[in-house]
Order: structure tokens, then C-alpha cells, then sequence
């Protein structure tokens, strides 16, 4: 493991690897049931107020074709899958366009986290994504709607 400290001099821990649970896997879609990877995430014992687990593999919830991620609301833990963010699928090559993909998909699950829902406004990052263009129009940040929701959600009591 790892400490890092960000420029808002709060700490983060990259973890070791975990290996995934062969019982995730659903061999009929070739993909993981993401609600699986969550309980997973919920039984480690880890001293954070937020967990997000990054994975490579393909995603999906009960009812969807496939997910970019999964995140409990509210809750402590999300996922997020590099699988259908990546730009060679779609032959484009840029790796900002890919980390610009996993920045918006991991604040949206985070955001989940806190106890937001999905926003009707395309350009919030809390809009739901059903297609990898939706994730590349919306932006990386809440919009005011949102951004009023959670400062709501976690005033000071």
C-alpha cells in the first residue's frame, strides 16, 4: 500500500490488488455483476470514508446491457471499469480523452456515494451515462442543482 496526500492535503491509500470473485462472473454475458464487486468492496475492512475500486473487466447490473460503474447510495464503496472507457474500441487514441473518461465515472459513482442521484442535465457529471458519448458530453463536475444537493446533504449540523 501506498499514502499519497492530494493539494488539499487529504490522504488516499492505493491498495493492493484483489483478486475478483469467480462467483461475480456471469460466463452466459462475459461480464461481472458489479452488485457482487460492491459486496466485496463493503466486506473489506479499510479505514476510509470512501472506497473505489477500479477494475479492467466488463460491468453490469441486473437489467442493463452494462455499467461504467456501481456505487452504493449512499453508502461507502463504488466501482468503476476501465473496460468500456478505453479509446481503442471506438478507434479513437487519445489518453486524455480515456482519463478524462475515468475522472467523470469515478466523481459520478463518488457523488453516488454521498447520496446523489442521477441529474437531468446532460452536462453534469451526475447525468446518467448510456453510452460512451453521454460520458464524453457531460463534464467532470456537479452542476448547480447537484452542487446544492449535496452542500444540503452535508451541511454542518
Amino acid at each position: 500500500m501506498s499514502l499519497r496526500r492530494n493539494s488539499q492535503n487529504q490522504t488516499f491509500t492505493i491498495s493492493e490488488r484483489i483478486d475478483l470473485p469467480d462467483q461475480a462472473y456471469d460466463p452466459r454475458r462475459r461480464q461481472y455483476d458489479s452488485d457482487k464487486l460492491l459486496m466485496l468492496l463493503s466486506s473489506l475492512s479499510v479505514d476510509a470514508d470512501r472506497v473505489l475500486g477500479v477494475t479492467e473487466v466488463d460491468l453490469y447490473v441486473e437489467g442493463l446491457n452494462f455499467v461504467f460503474g456501481e456505487g452504493l447510495s449512499p453508502g461507502k464503496v463504488c466501482v468503476i471499469s476501465t473496460y468500456r472507457l478505453r479509446p481503442e474500441p471506438y478507434r479513437e487514441e487519445s489518453k486524455d480523452l480515456f482519463f478524462q473518461r475515468l475522472i467523470k465515472e469515478a466523481v459520478h459513482e463518488l457523488g453516488h456515494t454521498m447520496g446523489l442521484g442521477h441529474c437531468r442535465n446532460p452536462s453534469c457529471v451526475m447525468y446518467f451515462s448510456n453510452g460512451i458519448l453521454d460520458t464524453d458530453r457531460k463534464s467532470n463536475s456537479f452542476c448547480e442543482i447537484c452542487k446544492a444537493k449535496f452542500s444540503f446533504l452535508y451541511r454542518p449540523r
